[in-house]
């Protein structure tokens, strides 16, 4: 049999005194429902998507995470971009979108486009500068991302290069022996 399902600040730890008049629980002190009508939007943002918060260090206190939701609009695509130190986890929720980054673990850097659908996951590696297309002309898509930092860390940037290679420079090469 289904249980009915919470509304926020009941069903967790009713003794914790969220009624009216009394204190407010600690944050780090109580399971957090988050509804899908209650996601925060005051986050980074990149071009071409709209990102909205569920676990944050605002929303929950989180500390070490952050998770939420990307969309991304039919036959678009977001700027060129990384996550900073943050290791990011995506999981795709709806649509086809593609993940693009630039490899140069061969003879040369290519441009590598992940083609991706319901059900798959990508990880982006900290400071991998990458971008998500949508190239449906009508379908959204919708993406659950998971991030090893508190907040949402985007750093737009003016294109994409290889790690260590910003500006299109030249990656240095070891010495040889």
């Amino acid at each position: 049999m289904s249980e009915p399902l919470t509304t926020p600040g009941e069903g967790f730890h009713p003794h914790l005194g969220d009624a009216a008049g009394e204190p407010k629980a600690p944050l780090r002190t109580r399971l957090h429902h988050i509804r899908a009508d209650a996601l925060d939007g005051g986050t980074a943002q990149t071009s071409g998507m709209r990102r909205f918060a569920a676990i944050s260090g605002t929303t929950v206190g989180s500390e070490k995470l952050w998770m939420g939701q990307t969309h991304v609009a039919p036959a678009t695509s977001s700027s060129d971009h990384h996550h900073g130190e943050s290791e990011t986890a995506i999981h795709v929720v709806s649509g086809h979108p593609e993940f693009v980054f630039v490899d140069d673990s061969g003879p040369r850097p290519e441009e590598v486009r992940l083609r991706t659908a319901p059900g798959d996951y990508i990880f982006v590696p900290p400071f991998v500068p990458h971008r998500e297309e949508n190239p449906d002309p009508t379908e959204e898509a919708v993406v659950v991302i998971a991030r090893s930092t508190q907040e949402a860390i985007v750093v737009n940037l003016p294109h994409l290069y290889a790690l260590g290679q910003q500006d299109g420079a030249p990656r240095p090469t070891a010495p040889s022996s």
